[in-house]
């Protein structure tokens, strides 16, 4: 599956990850399992994250709590860059915004990337005359030449580009994450807007490609008061643009679905029962290893678990609730989207 497409909680302005965690892995029900390497239960919840309990609870746990490595993948990389390019490309003056001009950016973009991170040398082994290289740079820049078919930057003044967002809901549950960019009209309505560097979803997963949108347009509706107008999906590799205009009632939706959720990842950190989900997505996935359904197994649980029958309370001592609309999985289709971190 290759690195997290979405960017790395370290970038997070003062604030920390997820959880924050070592190694760790599955426990029986009732085991009076110990922390372990200063693990905690995750704190918050982000798109991304969101997104990895639906597809796969034990993907979730895997990279939430275990904090599993993960490789990069050329595509993510190539994401990265292209966010990069595409977020900086508005630091030129209007006139100035061309394809040329954003093609000759990708390049410096990768090397600061690699500067950063040299392990990413390895995406390209046995490459003394460059040529594996040049392909992935030649396709980045295609991607970003596509765009300028789809947005014309000349027309376009971002309020903001890859805005950190973070609100706490009634309920207590934290969410978080990162817009590529907001855009504010003369008259005060907003667009989020997010690029994807992979190809649009078929029609019957739309739904669960705009899940990521309305989560970002709840935030921004708790912290702002304001309901977006427009959330927009740009996909580069296929040349589409999705959107979408919600409203308060889709958004109240979001929010019971994401406390639903966030219940369901509760019980599964407080009894370490992290059960995986096989899809076609388990293909790409870098943690076959250490996945039952591949004849692995997970590592050592790293949190203490809940002992079997035990009823977790709320504050105040009332026996907390199990919600009754269950958690609906992921919708599958589409290829990973790449996106790893921001570029410094």
């Amino acid at each position: 599956m290759g690195s997290s497409t979405e960017m790395t909680e370290a970038d997070v302005p003062g604030g920390g990850p997820e959880a924050a965690g070592a190694t760790g892995g599955s426990a029986p029900a009732g085991a009076a399992v110990p922390a372990q390497g200063g693990a905690r239960p995750p704190v918050a919840l982000s798109p991304s994250r969101a997104s990895d309990f639906m597809q796969c609870p034990l993907l979730y746990r895997f990279r939430v709590i275990d904090k599993l490595p993960e490789k990069p993948s050329p595509a993510a990389t190539r994401g990265t860059v292209v966010h990069a390019v595409l977020e900086r490309l508005f630091d030129a003056p209007a006139g100035q915004r061309t394809a040329a001009g954003a093609r000759a950016m990708v390049p410096a973009e990768w090397e600061k990337l690699l500067a950063k991170r040299p392990e990413l040398a390895e995406l390209f082994p046995d490459d003394a005359e460059g040529a594996q290289l040049g392909q992935w740079l030649a396709e980045a820049e295609a991607l970003v030449d596509r765009w300028f078919t789809l947005e014309d930057p000349t027309r376009l003044e971002p309020a903001d580009r890859e805005l950190y967002v973070e609100t706490v809901l009634d309920s207590g549950l934290r969410l978080r994450g990162f817009i590529d960019r907001v855009d504010v009209a003369p008259t005060g309505e907003v667009r989020l807007v997010d690029y994807k560097t992979g190809k649009a979803p078929r029609p019957q997963f739309a739904e669960g490609a705009l899940f990521q949108m309305k989560f970002y347009a709840l935030v921004v509706w708790r912290l702002r008061g304001v309901v977006p107008r427009r959330l927009q999906l740009v996909y580069l590799g296929s040349g589409d643009v999705l959107t979408y205009d919600p409203d308060e009632r889709d958004l109240r939706g979001v929010e019971r679905k994401l406390l639903a959720l966030w219940e369901a990842i509760r019980q599964a950190t407080e009894t370490g029962d992290w059960r995986p989900r096989p899809t076609k997505l388990c293909g790409w996935c870098d943690h076959q290893a250490h996945c039952p359904e591949f004849g692995g197994t997970p590592p050592v649980y790293p949190l203490t678990v809940r002992a079997a029958g035990d009823v977790g309370e709320e504050p105040g001592g009332a026996a907390r609730q199990t919600p009754s609309s269950p958690v609906r999985p992921a919708e599958g289709g589409g290829e990973p989207q790449g996106r790893m971190e921001r570029i410094e």
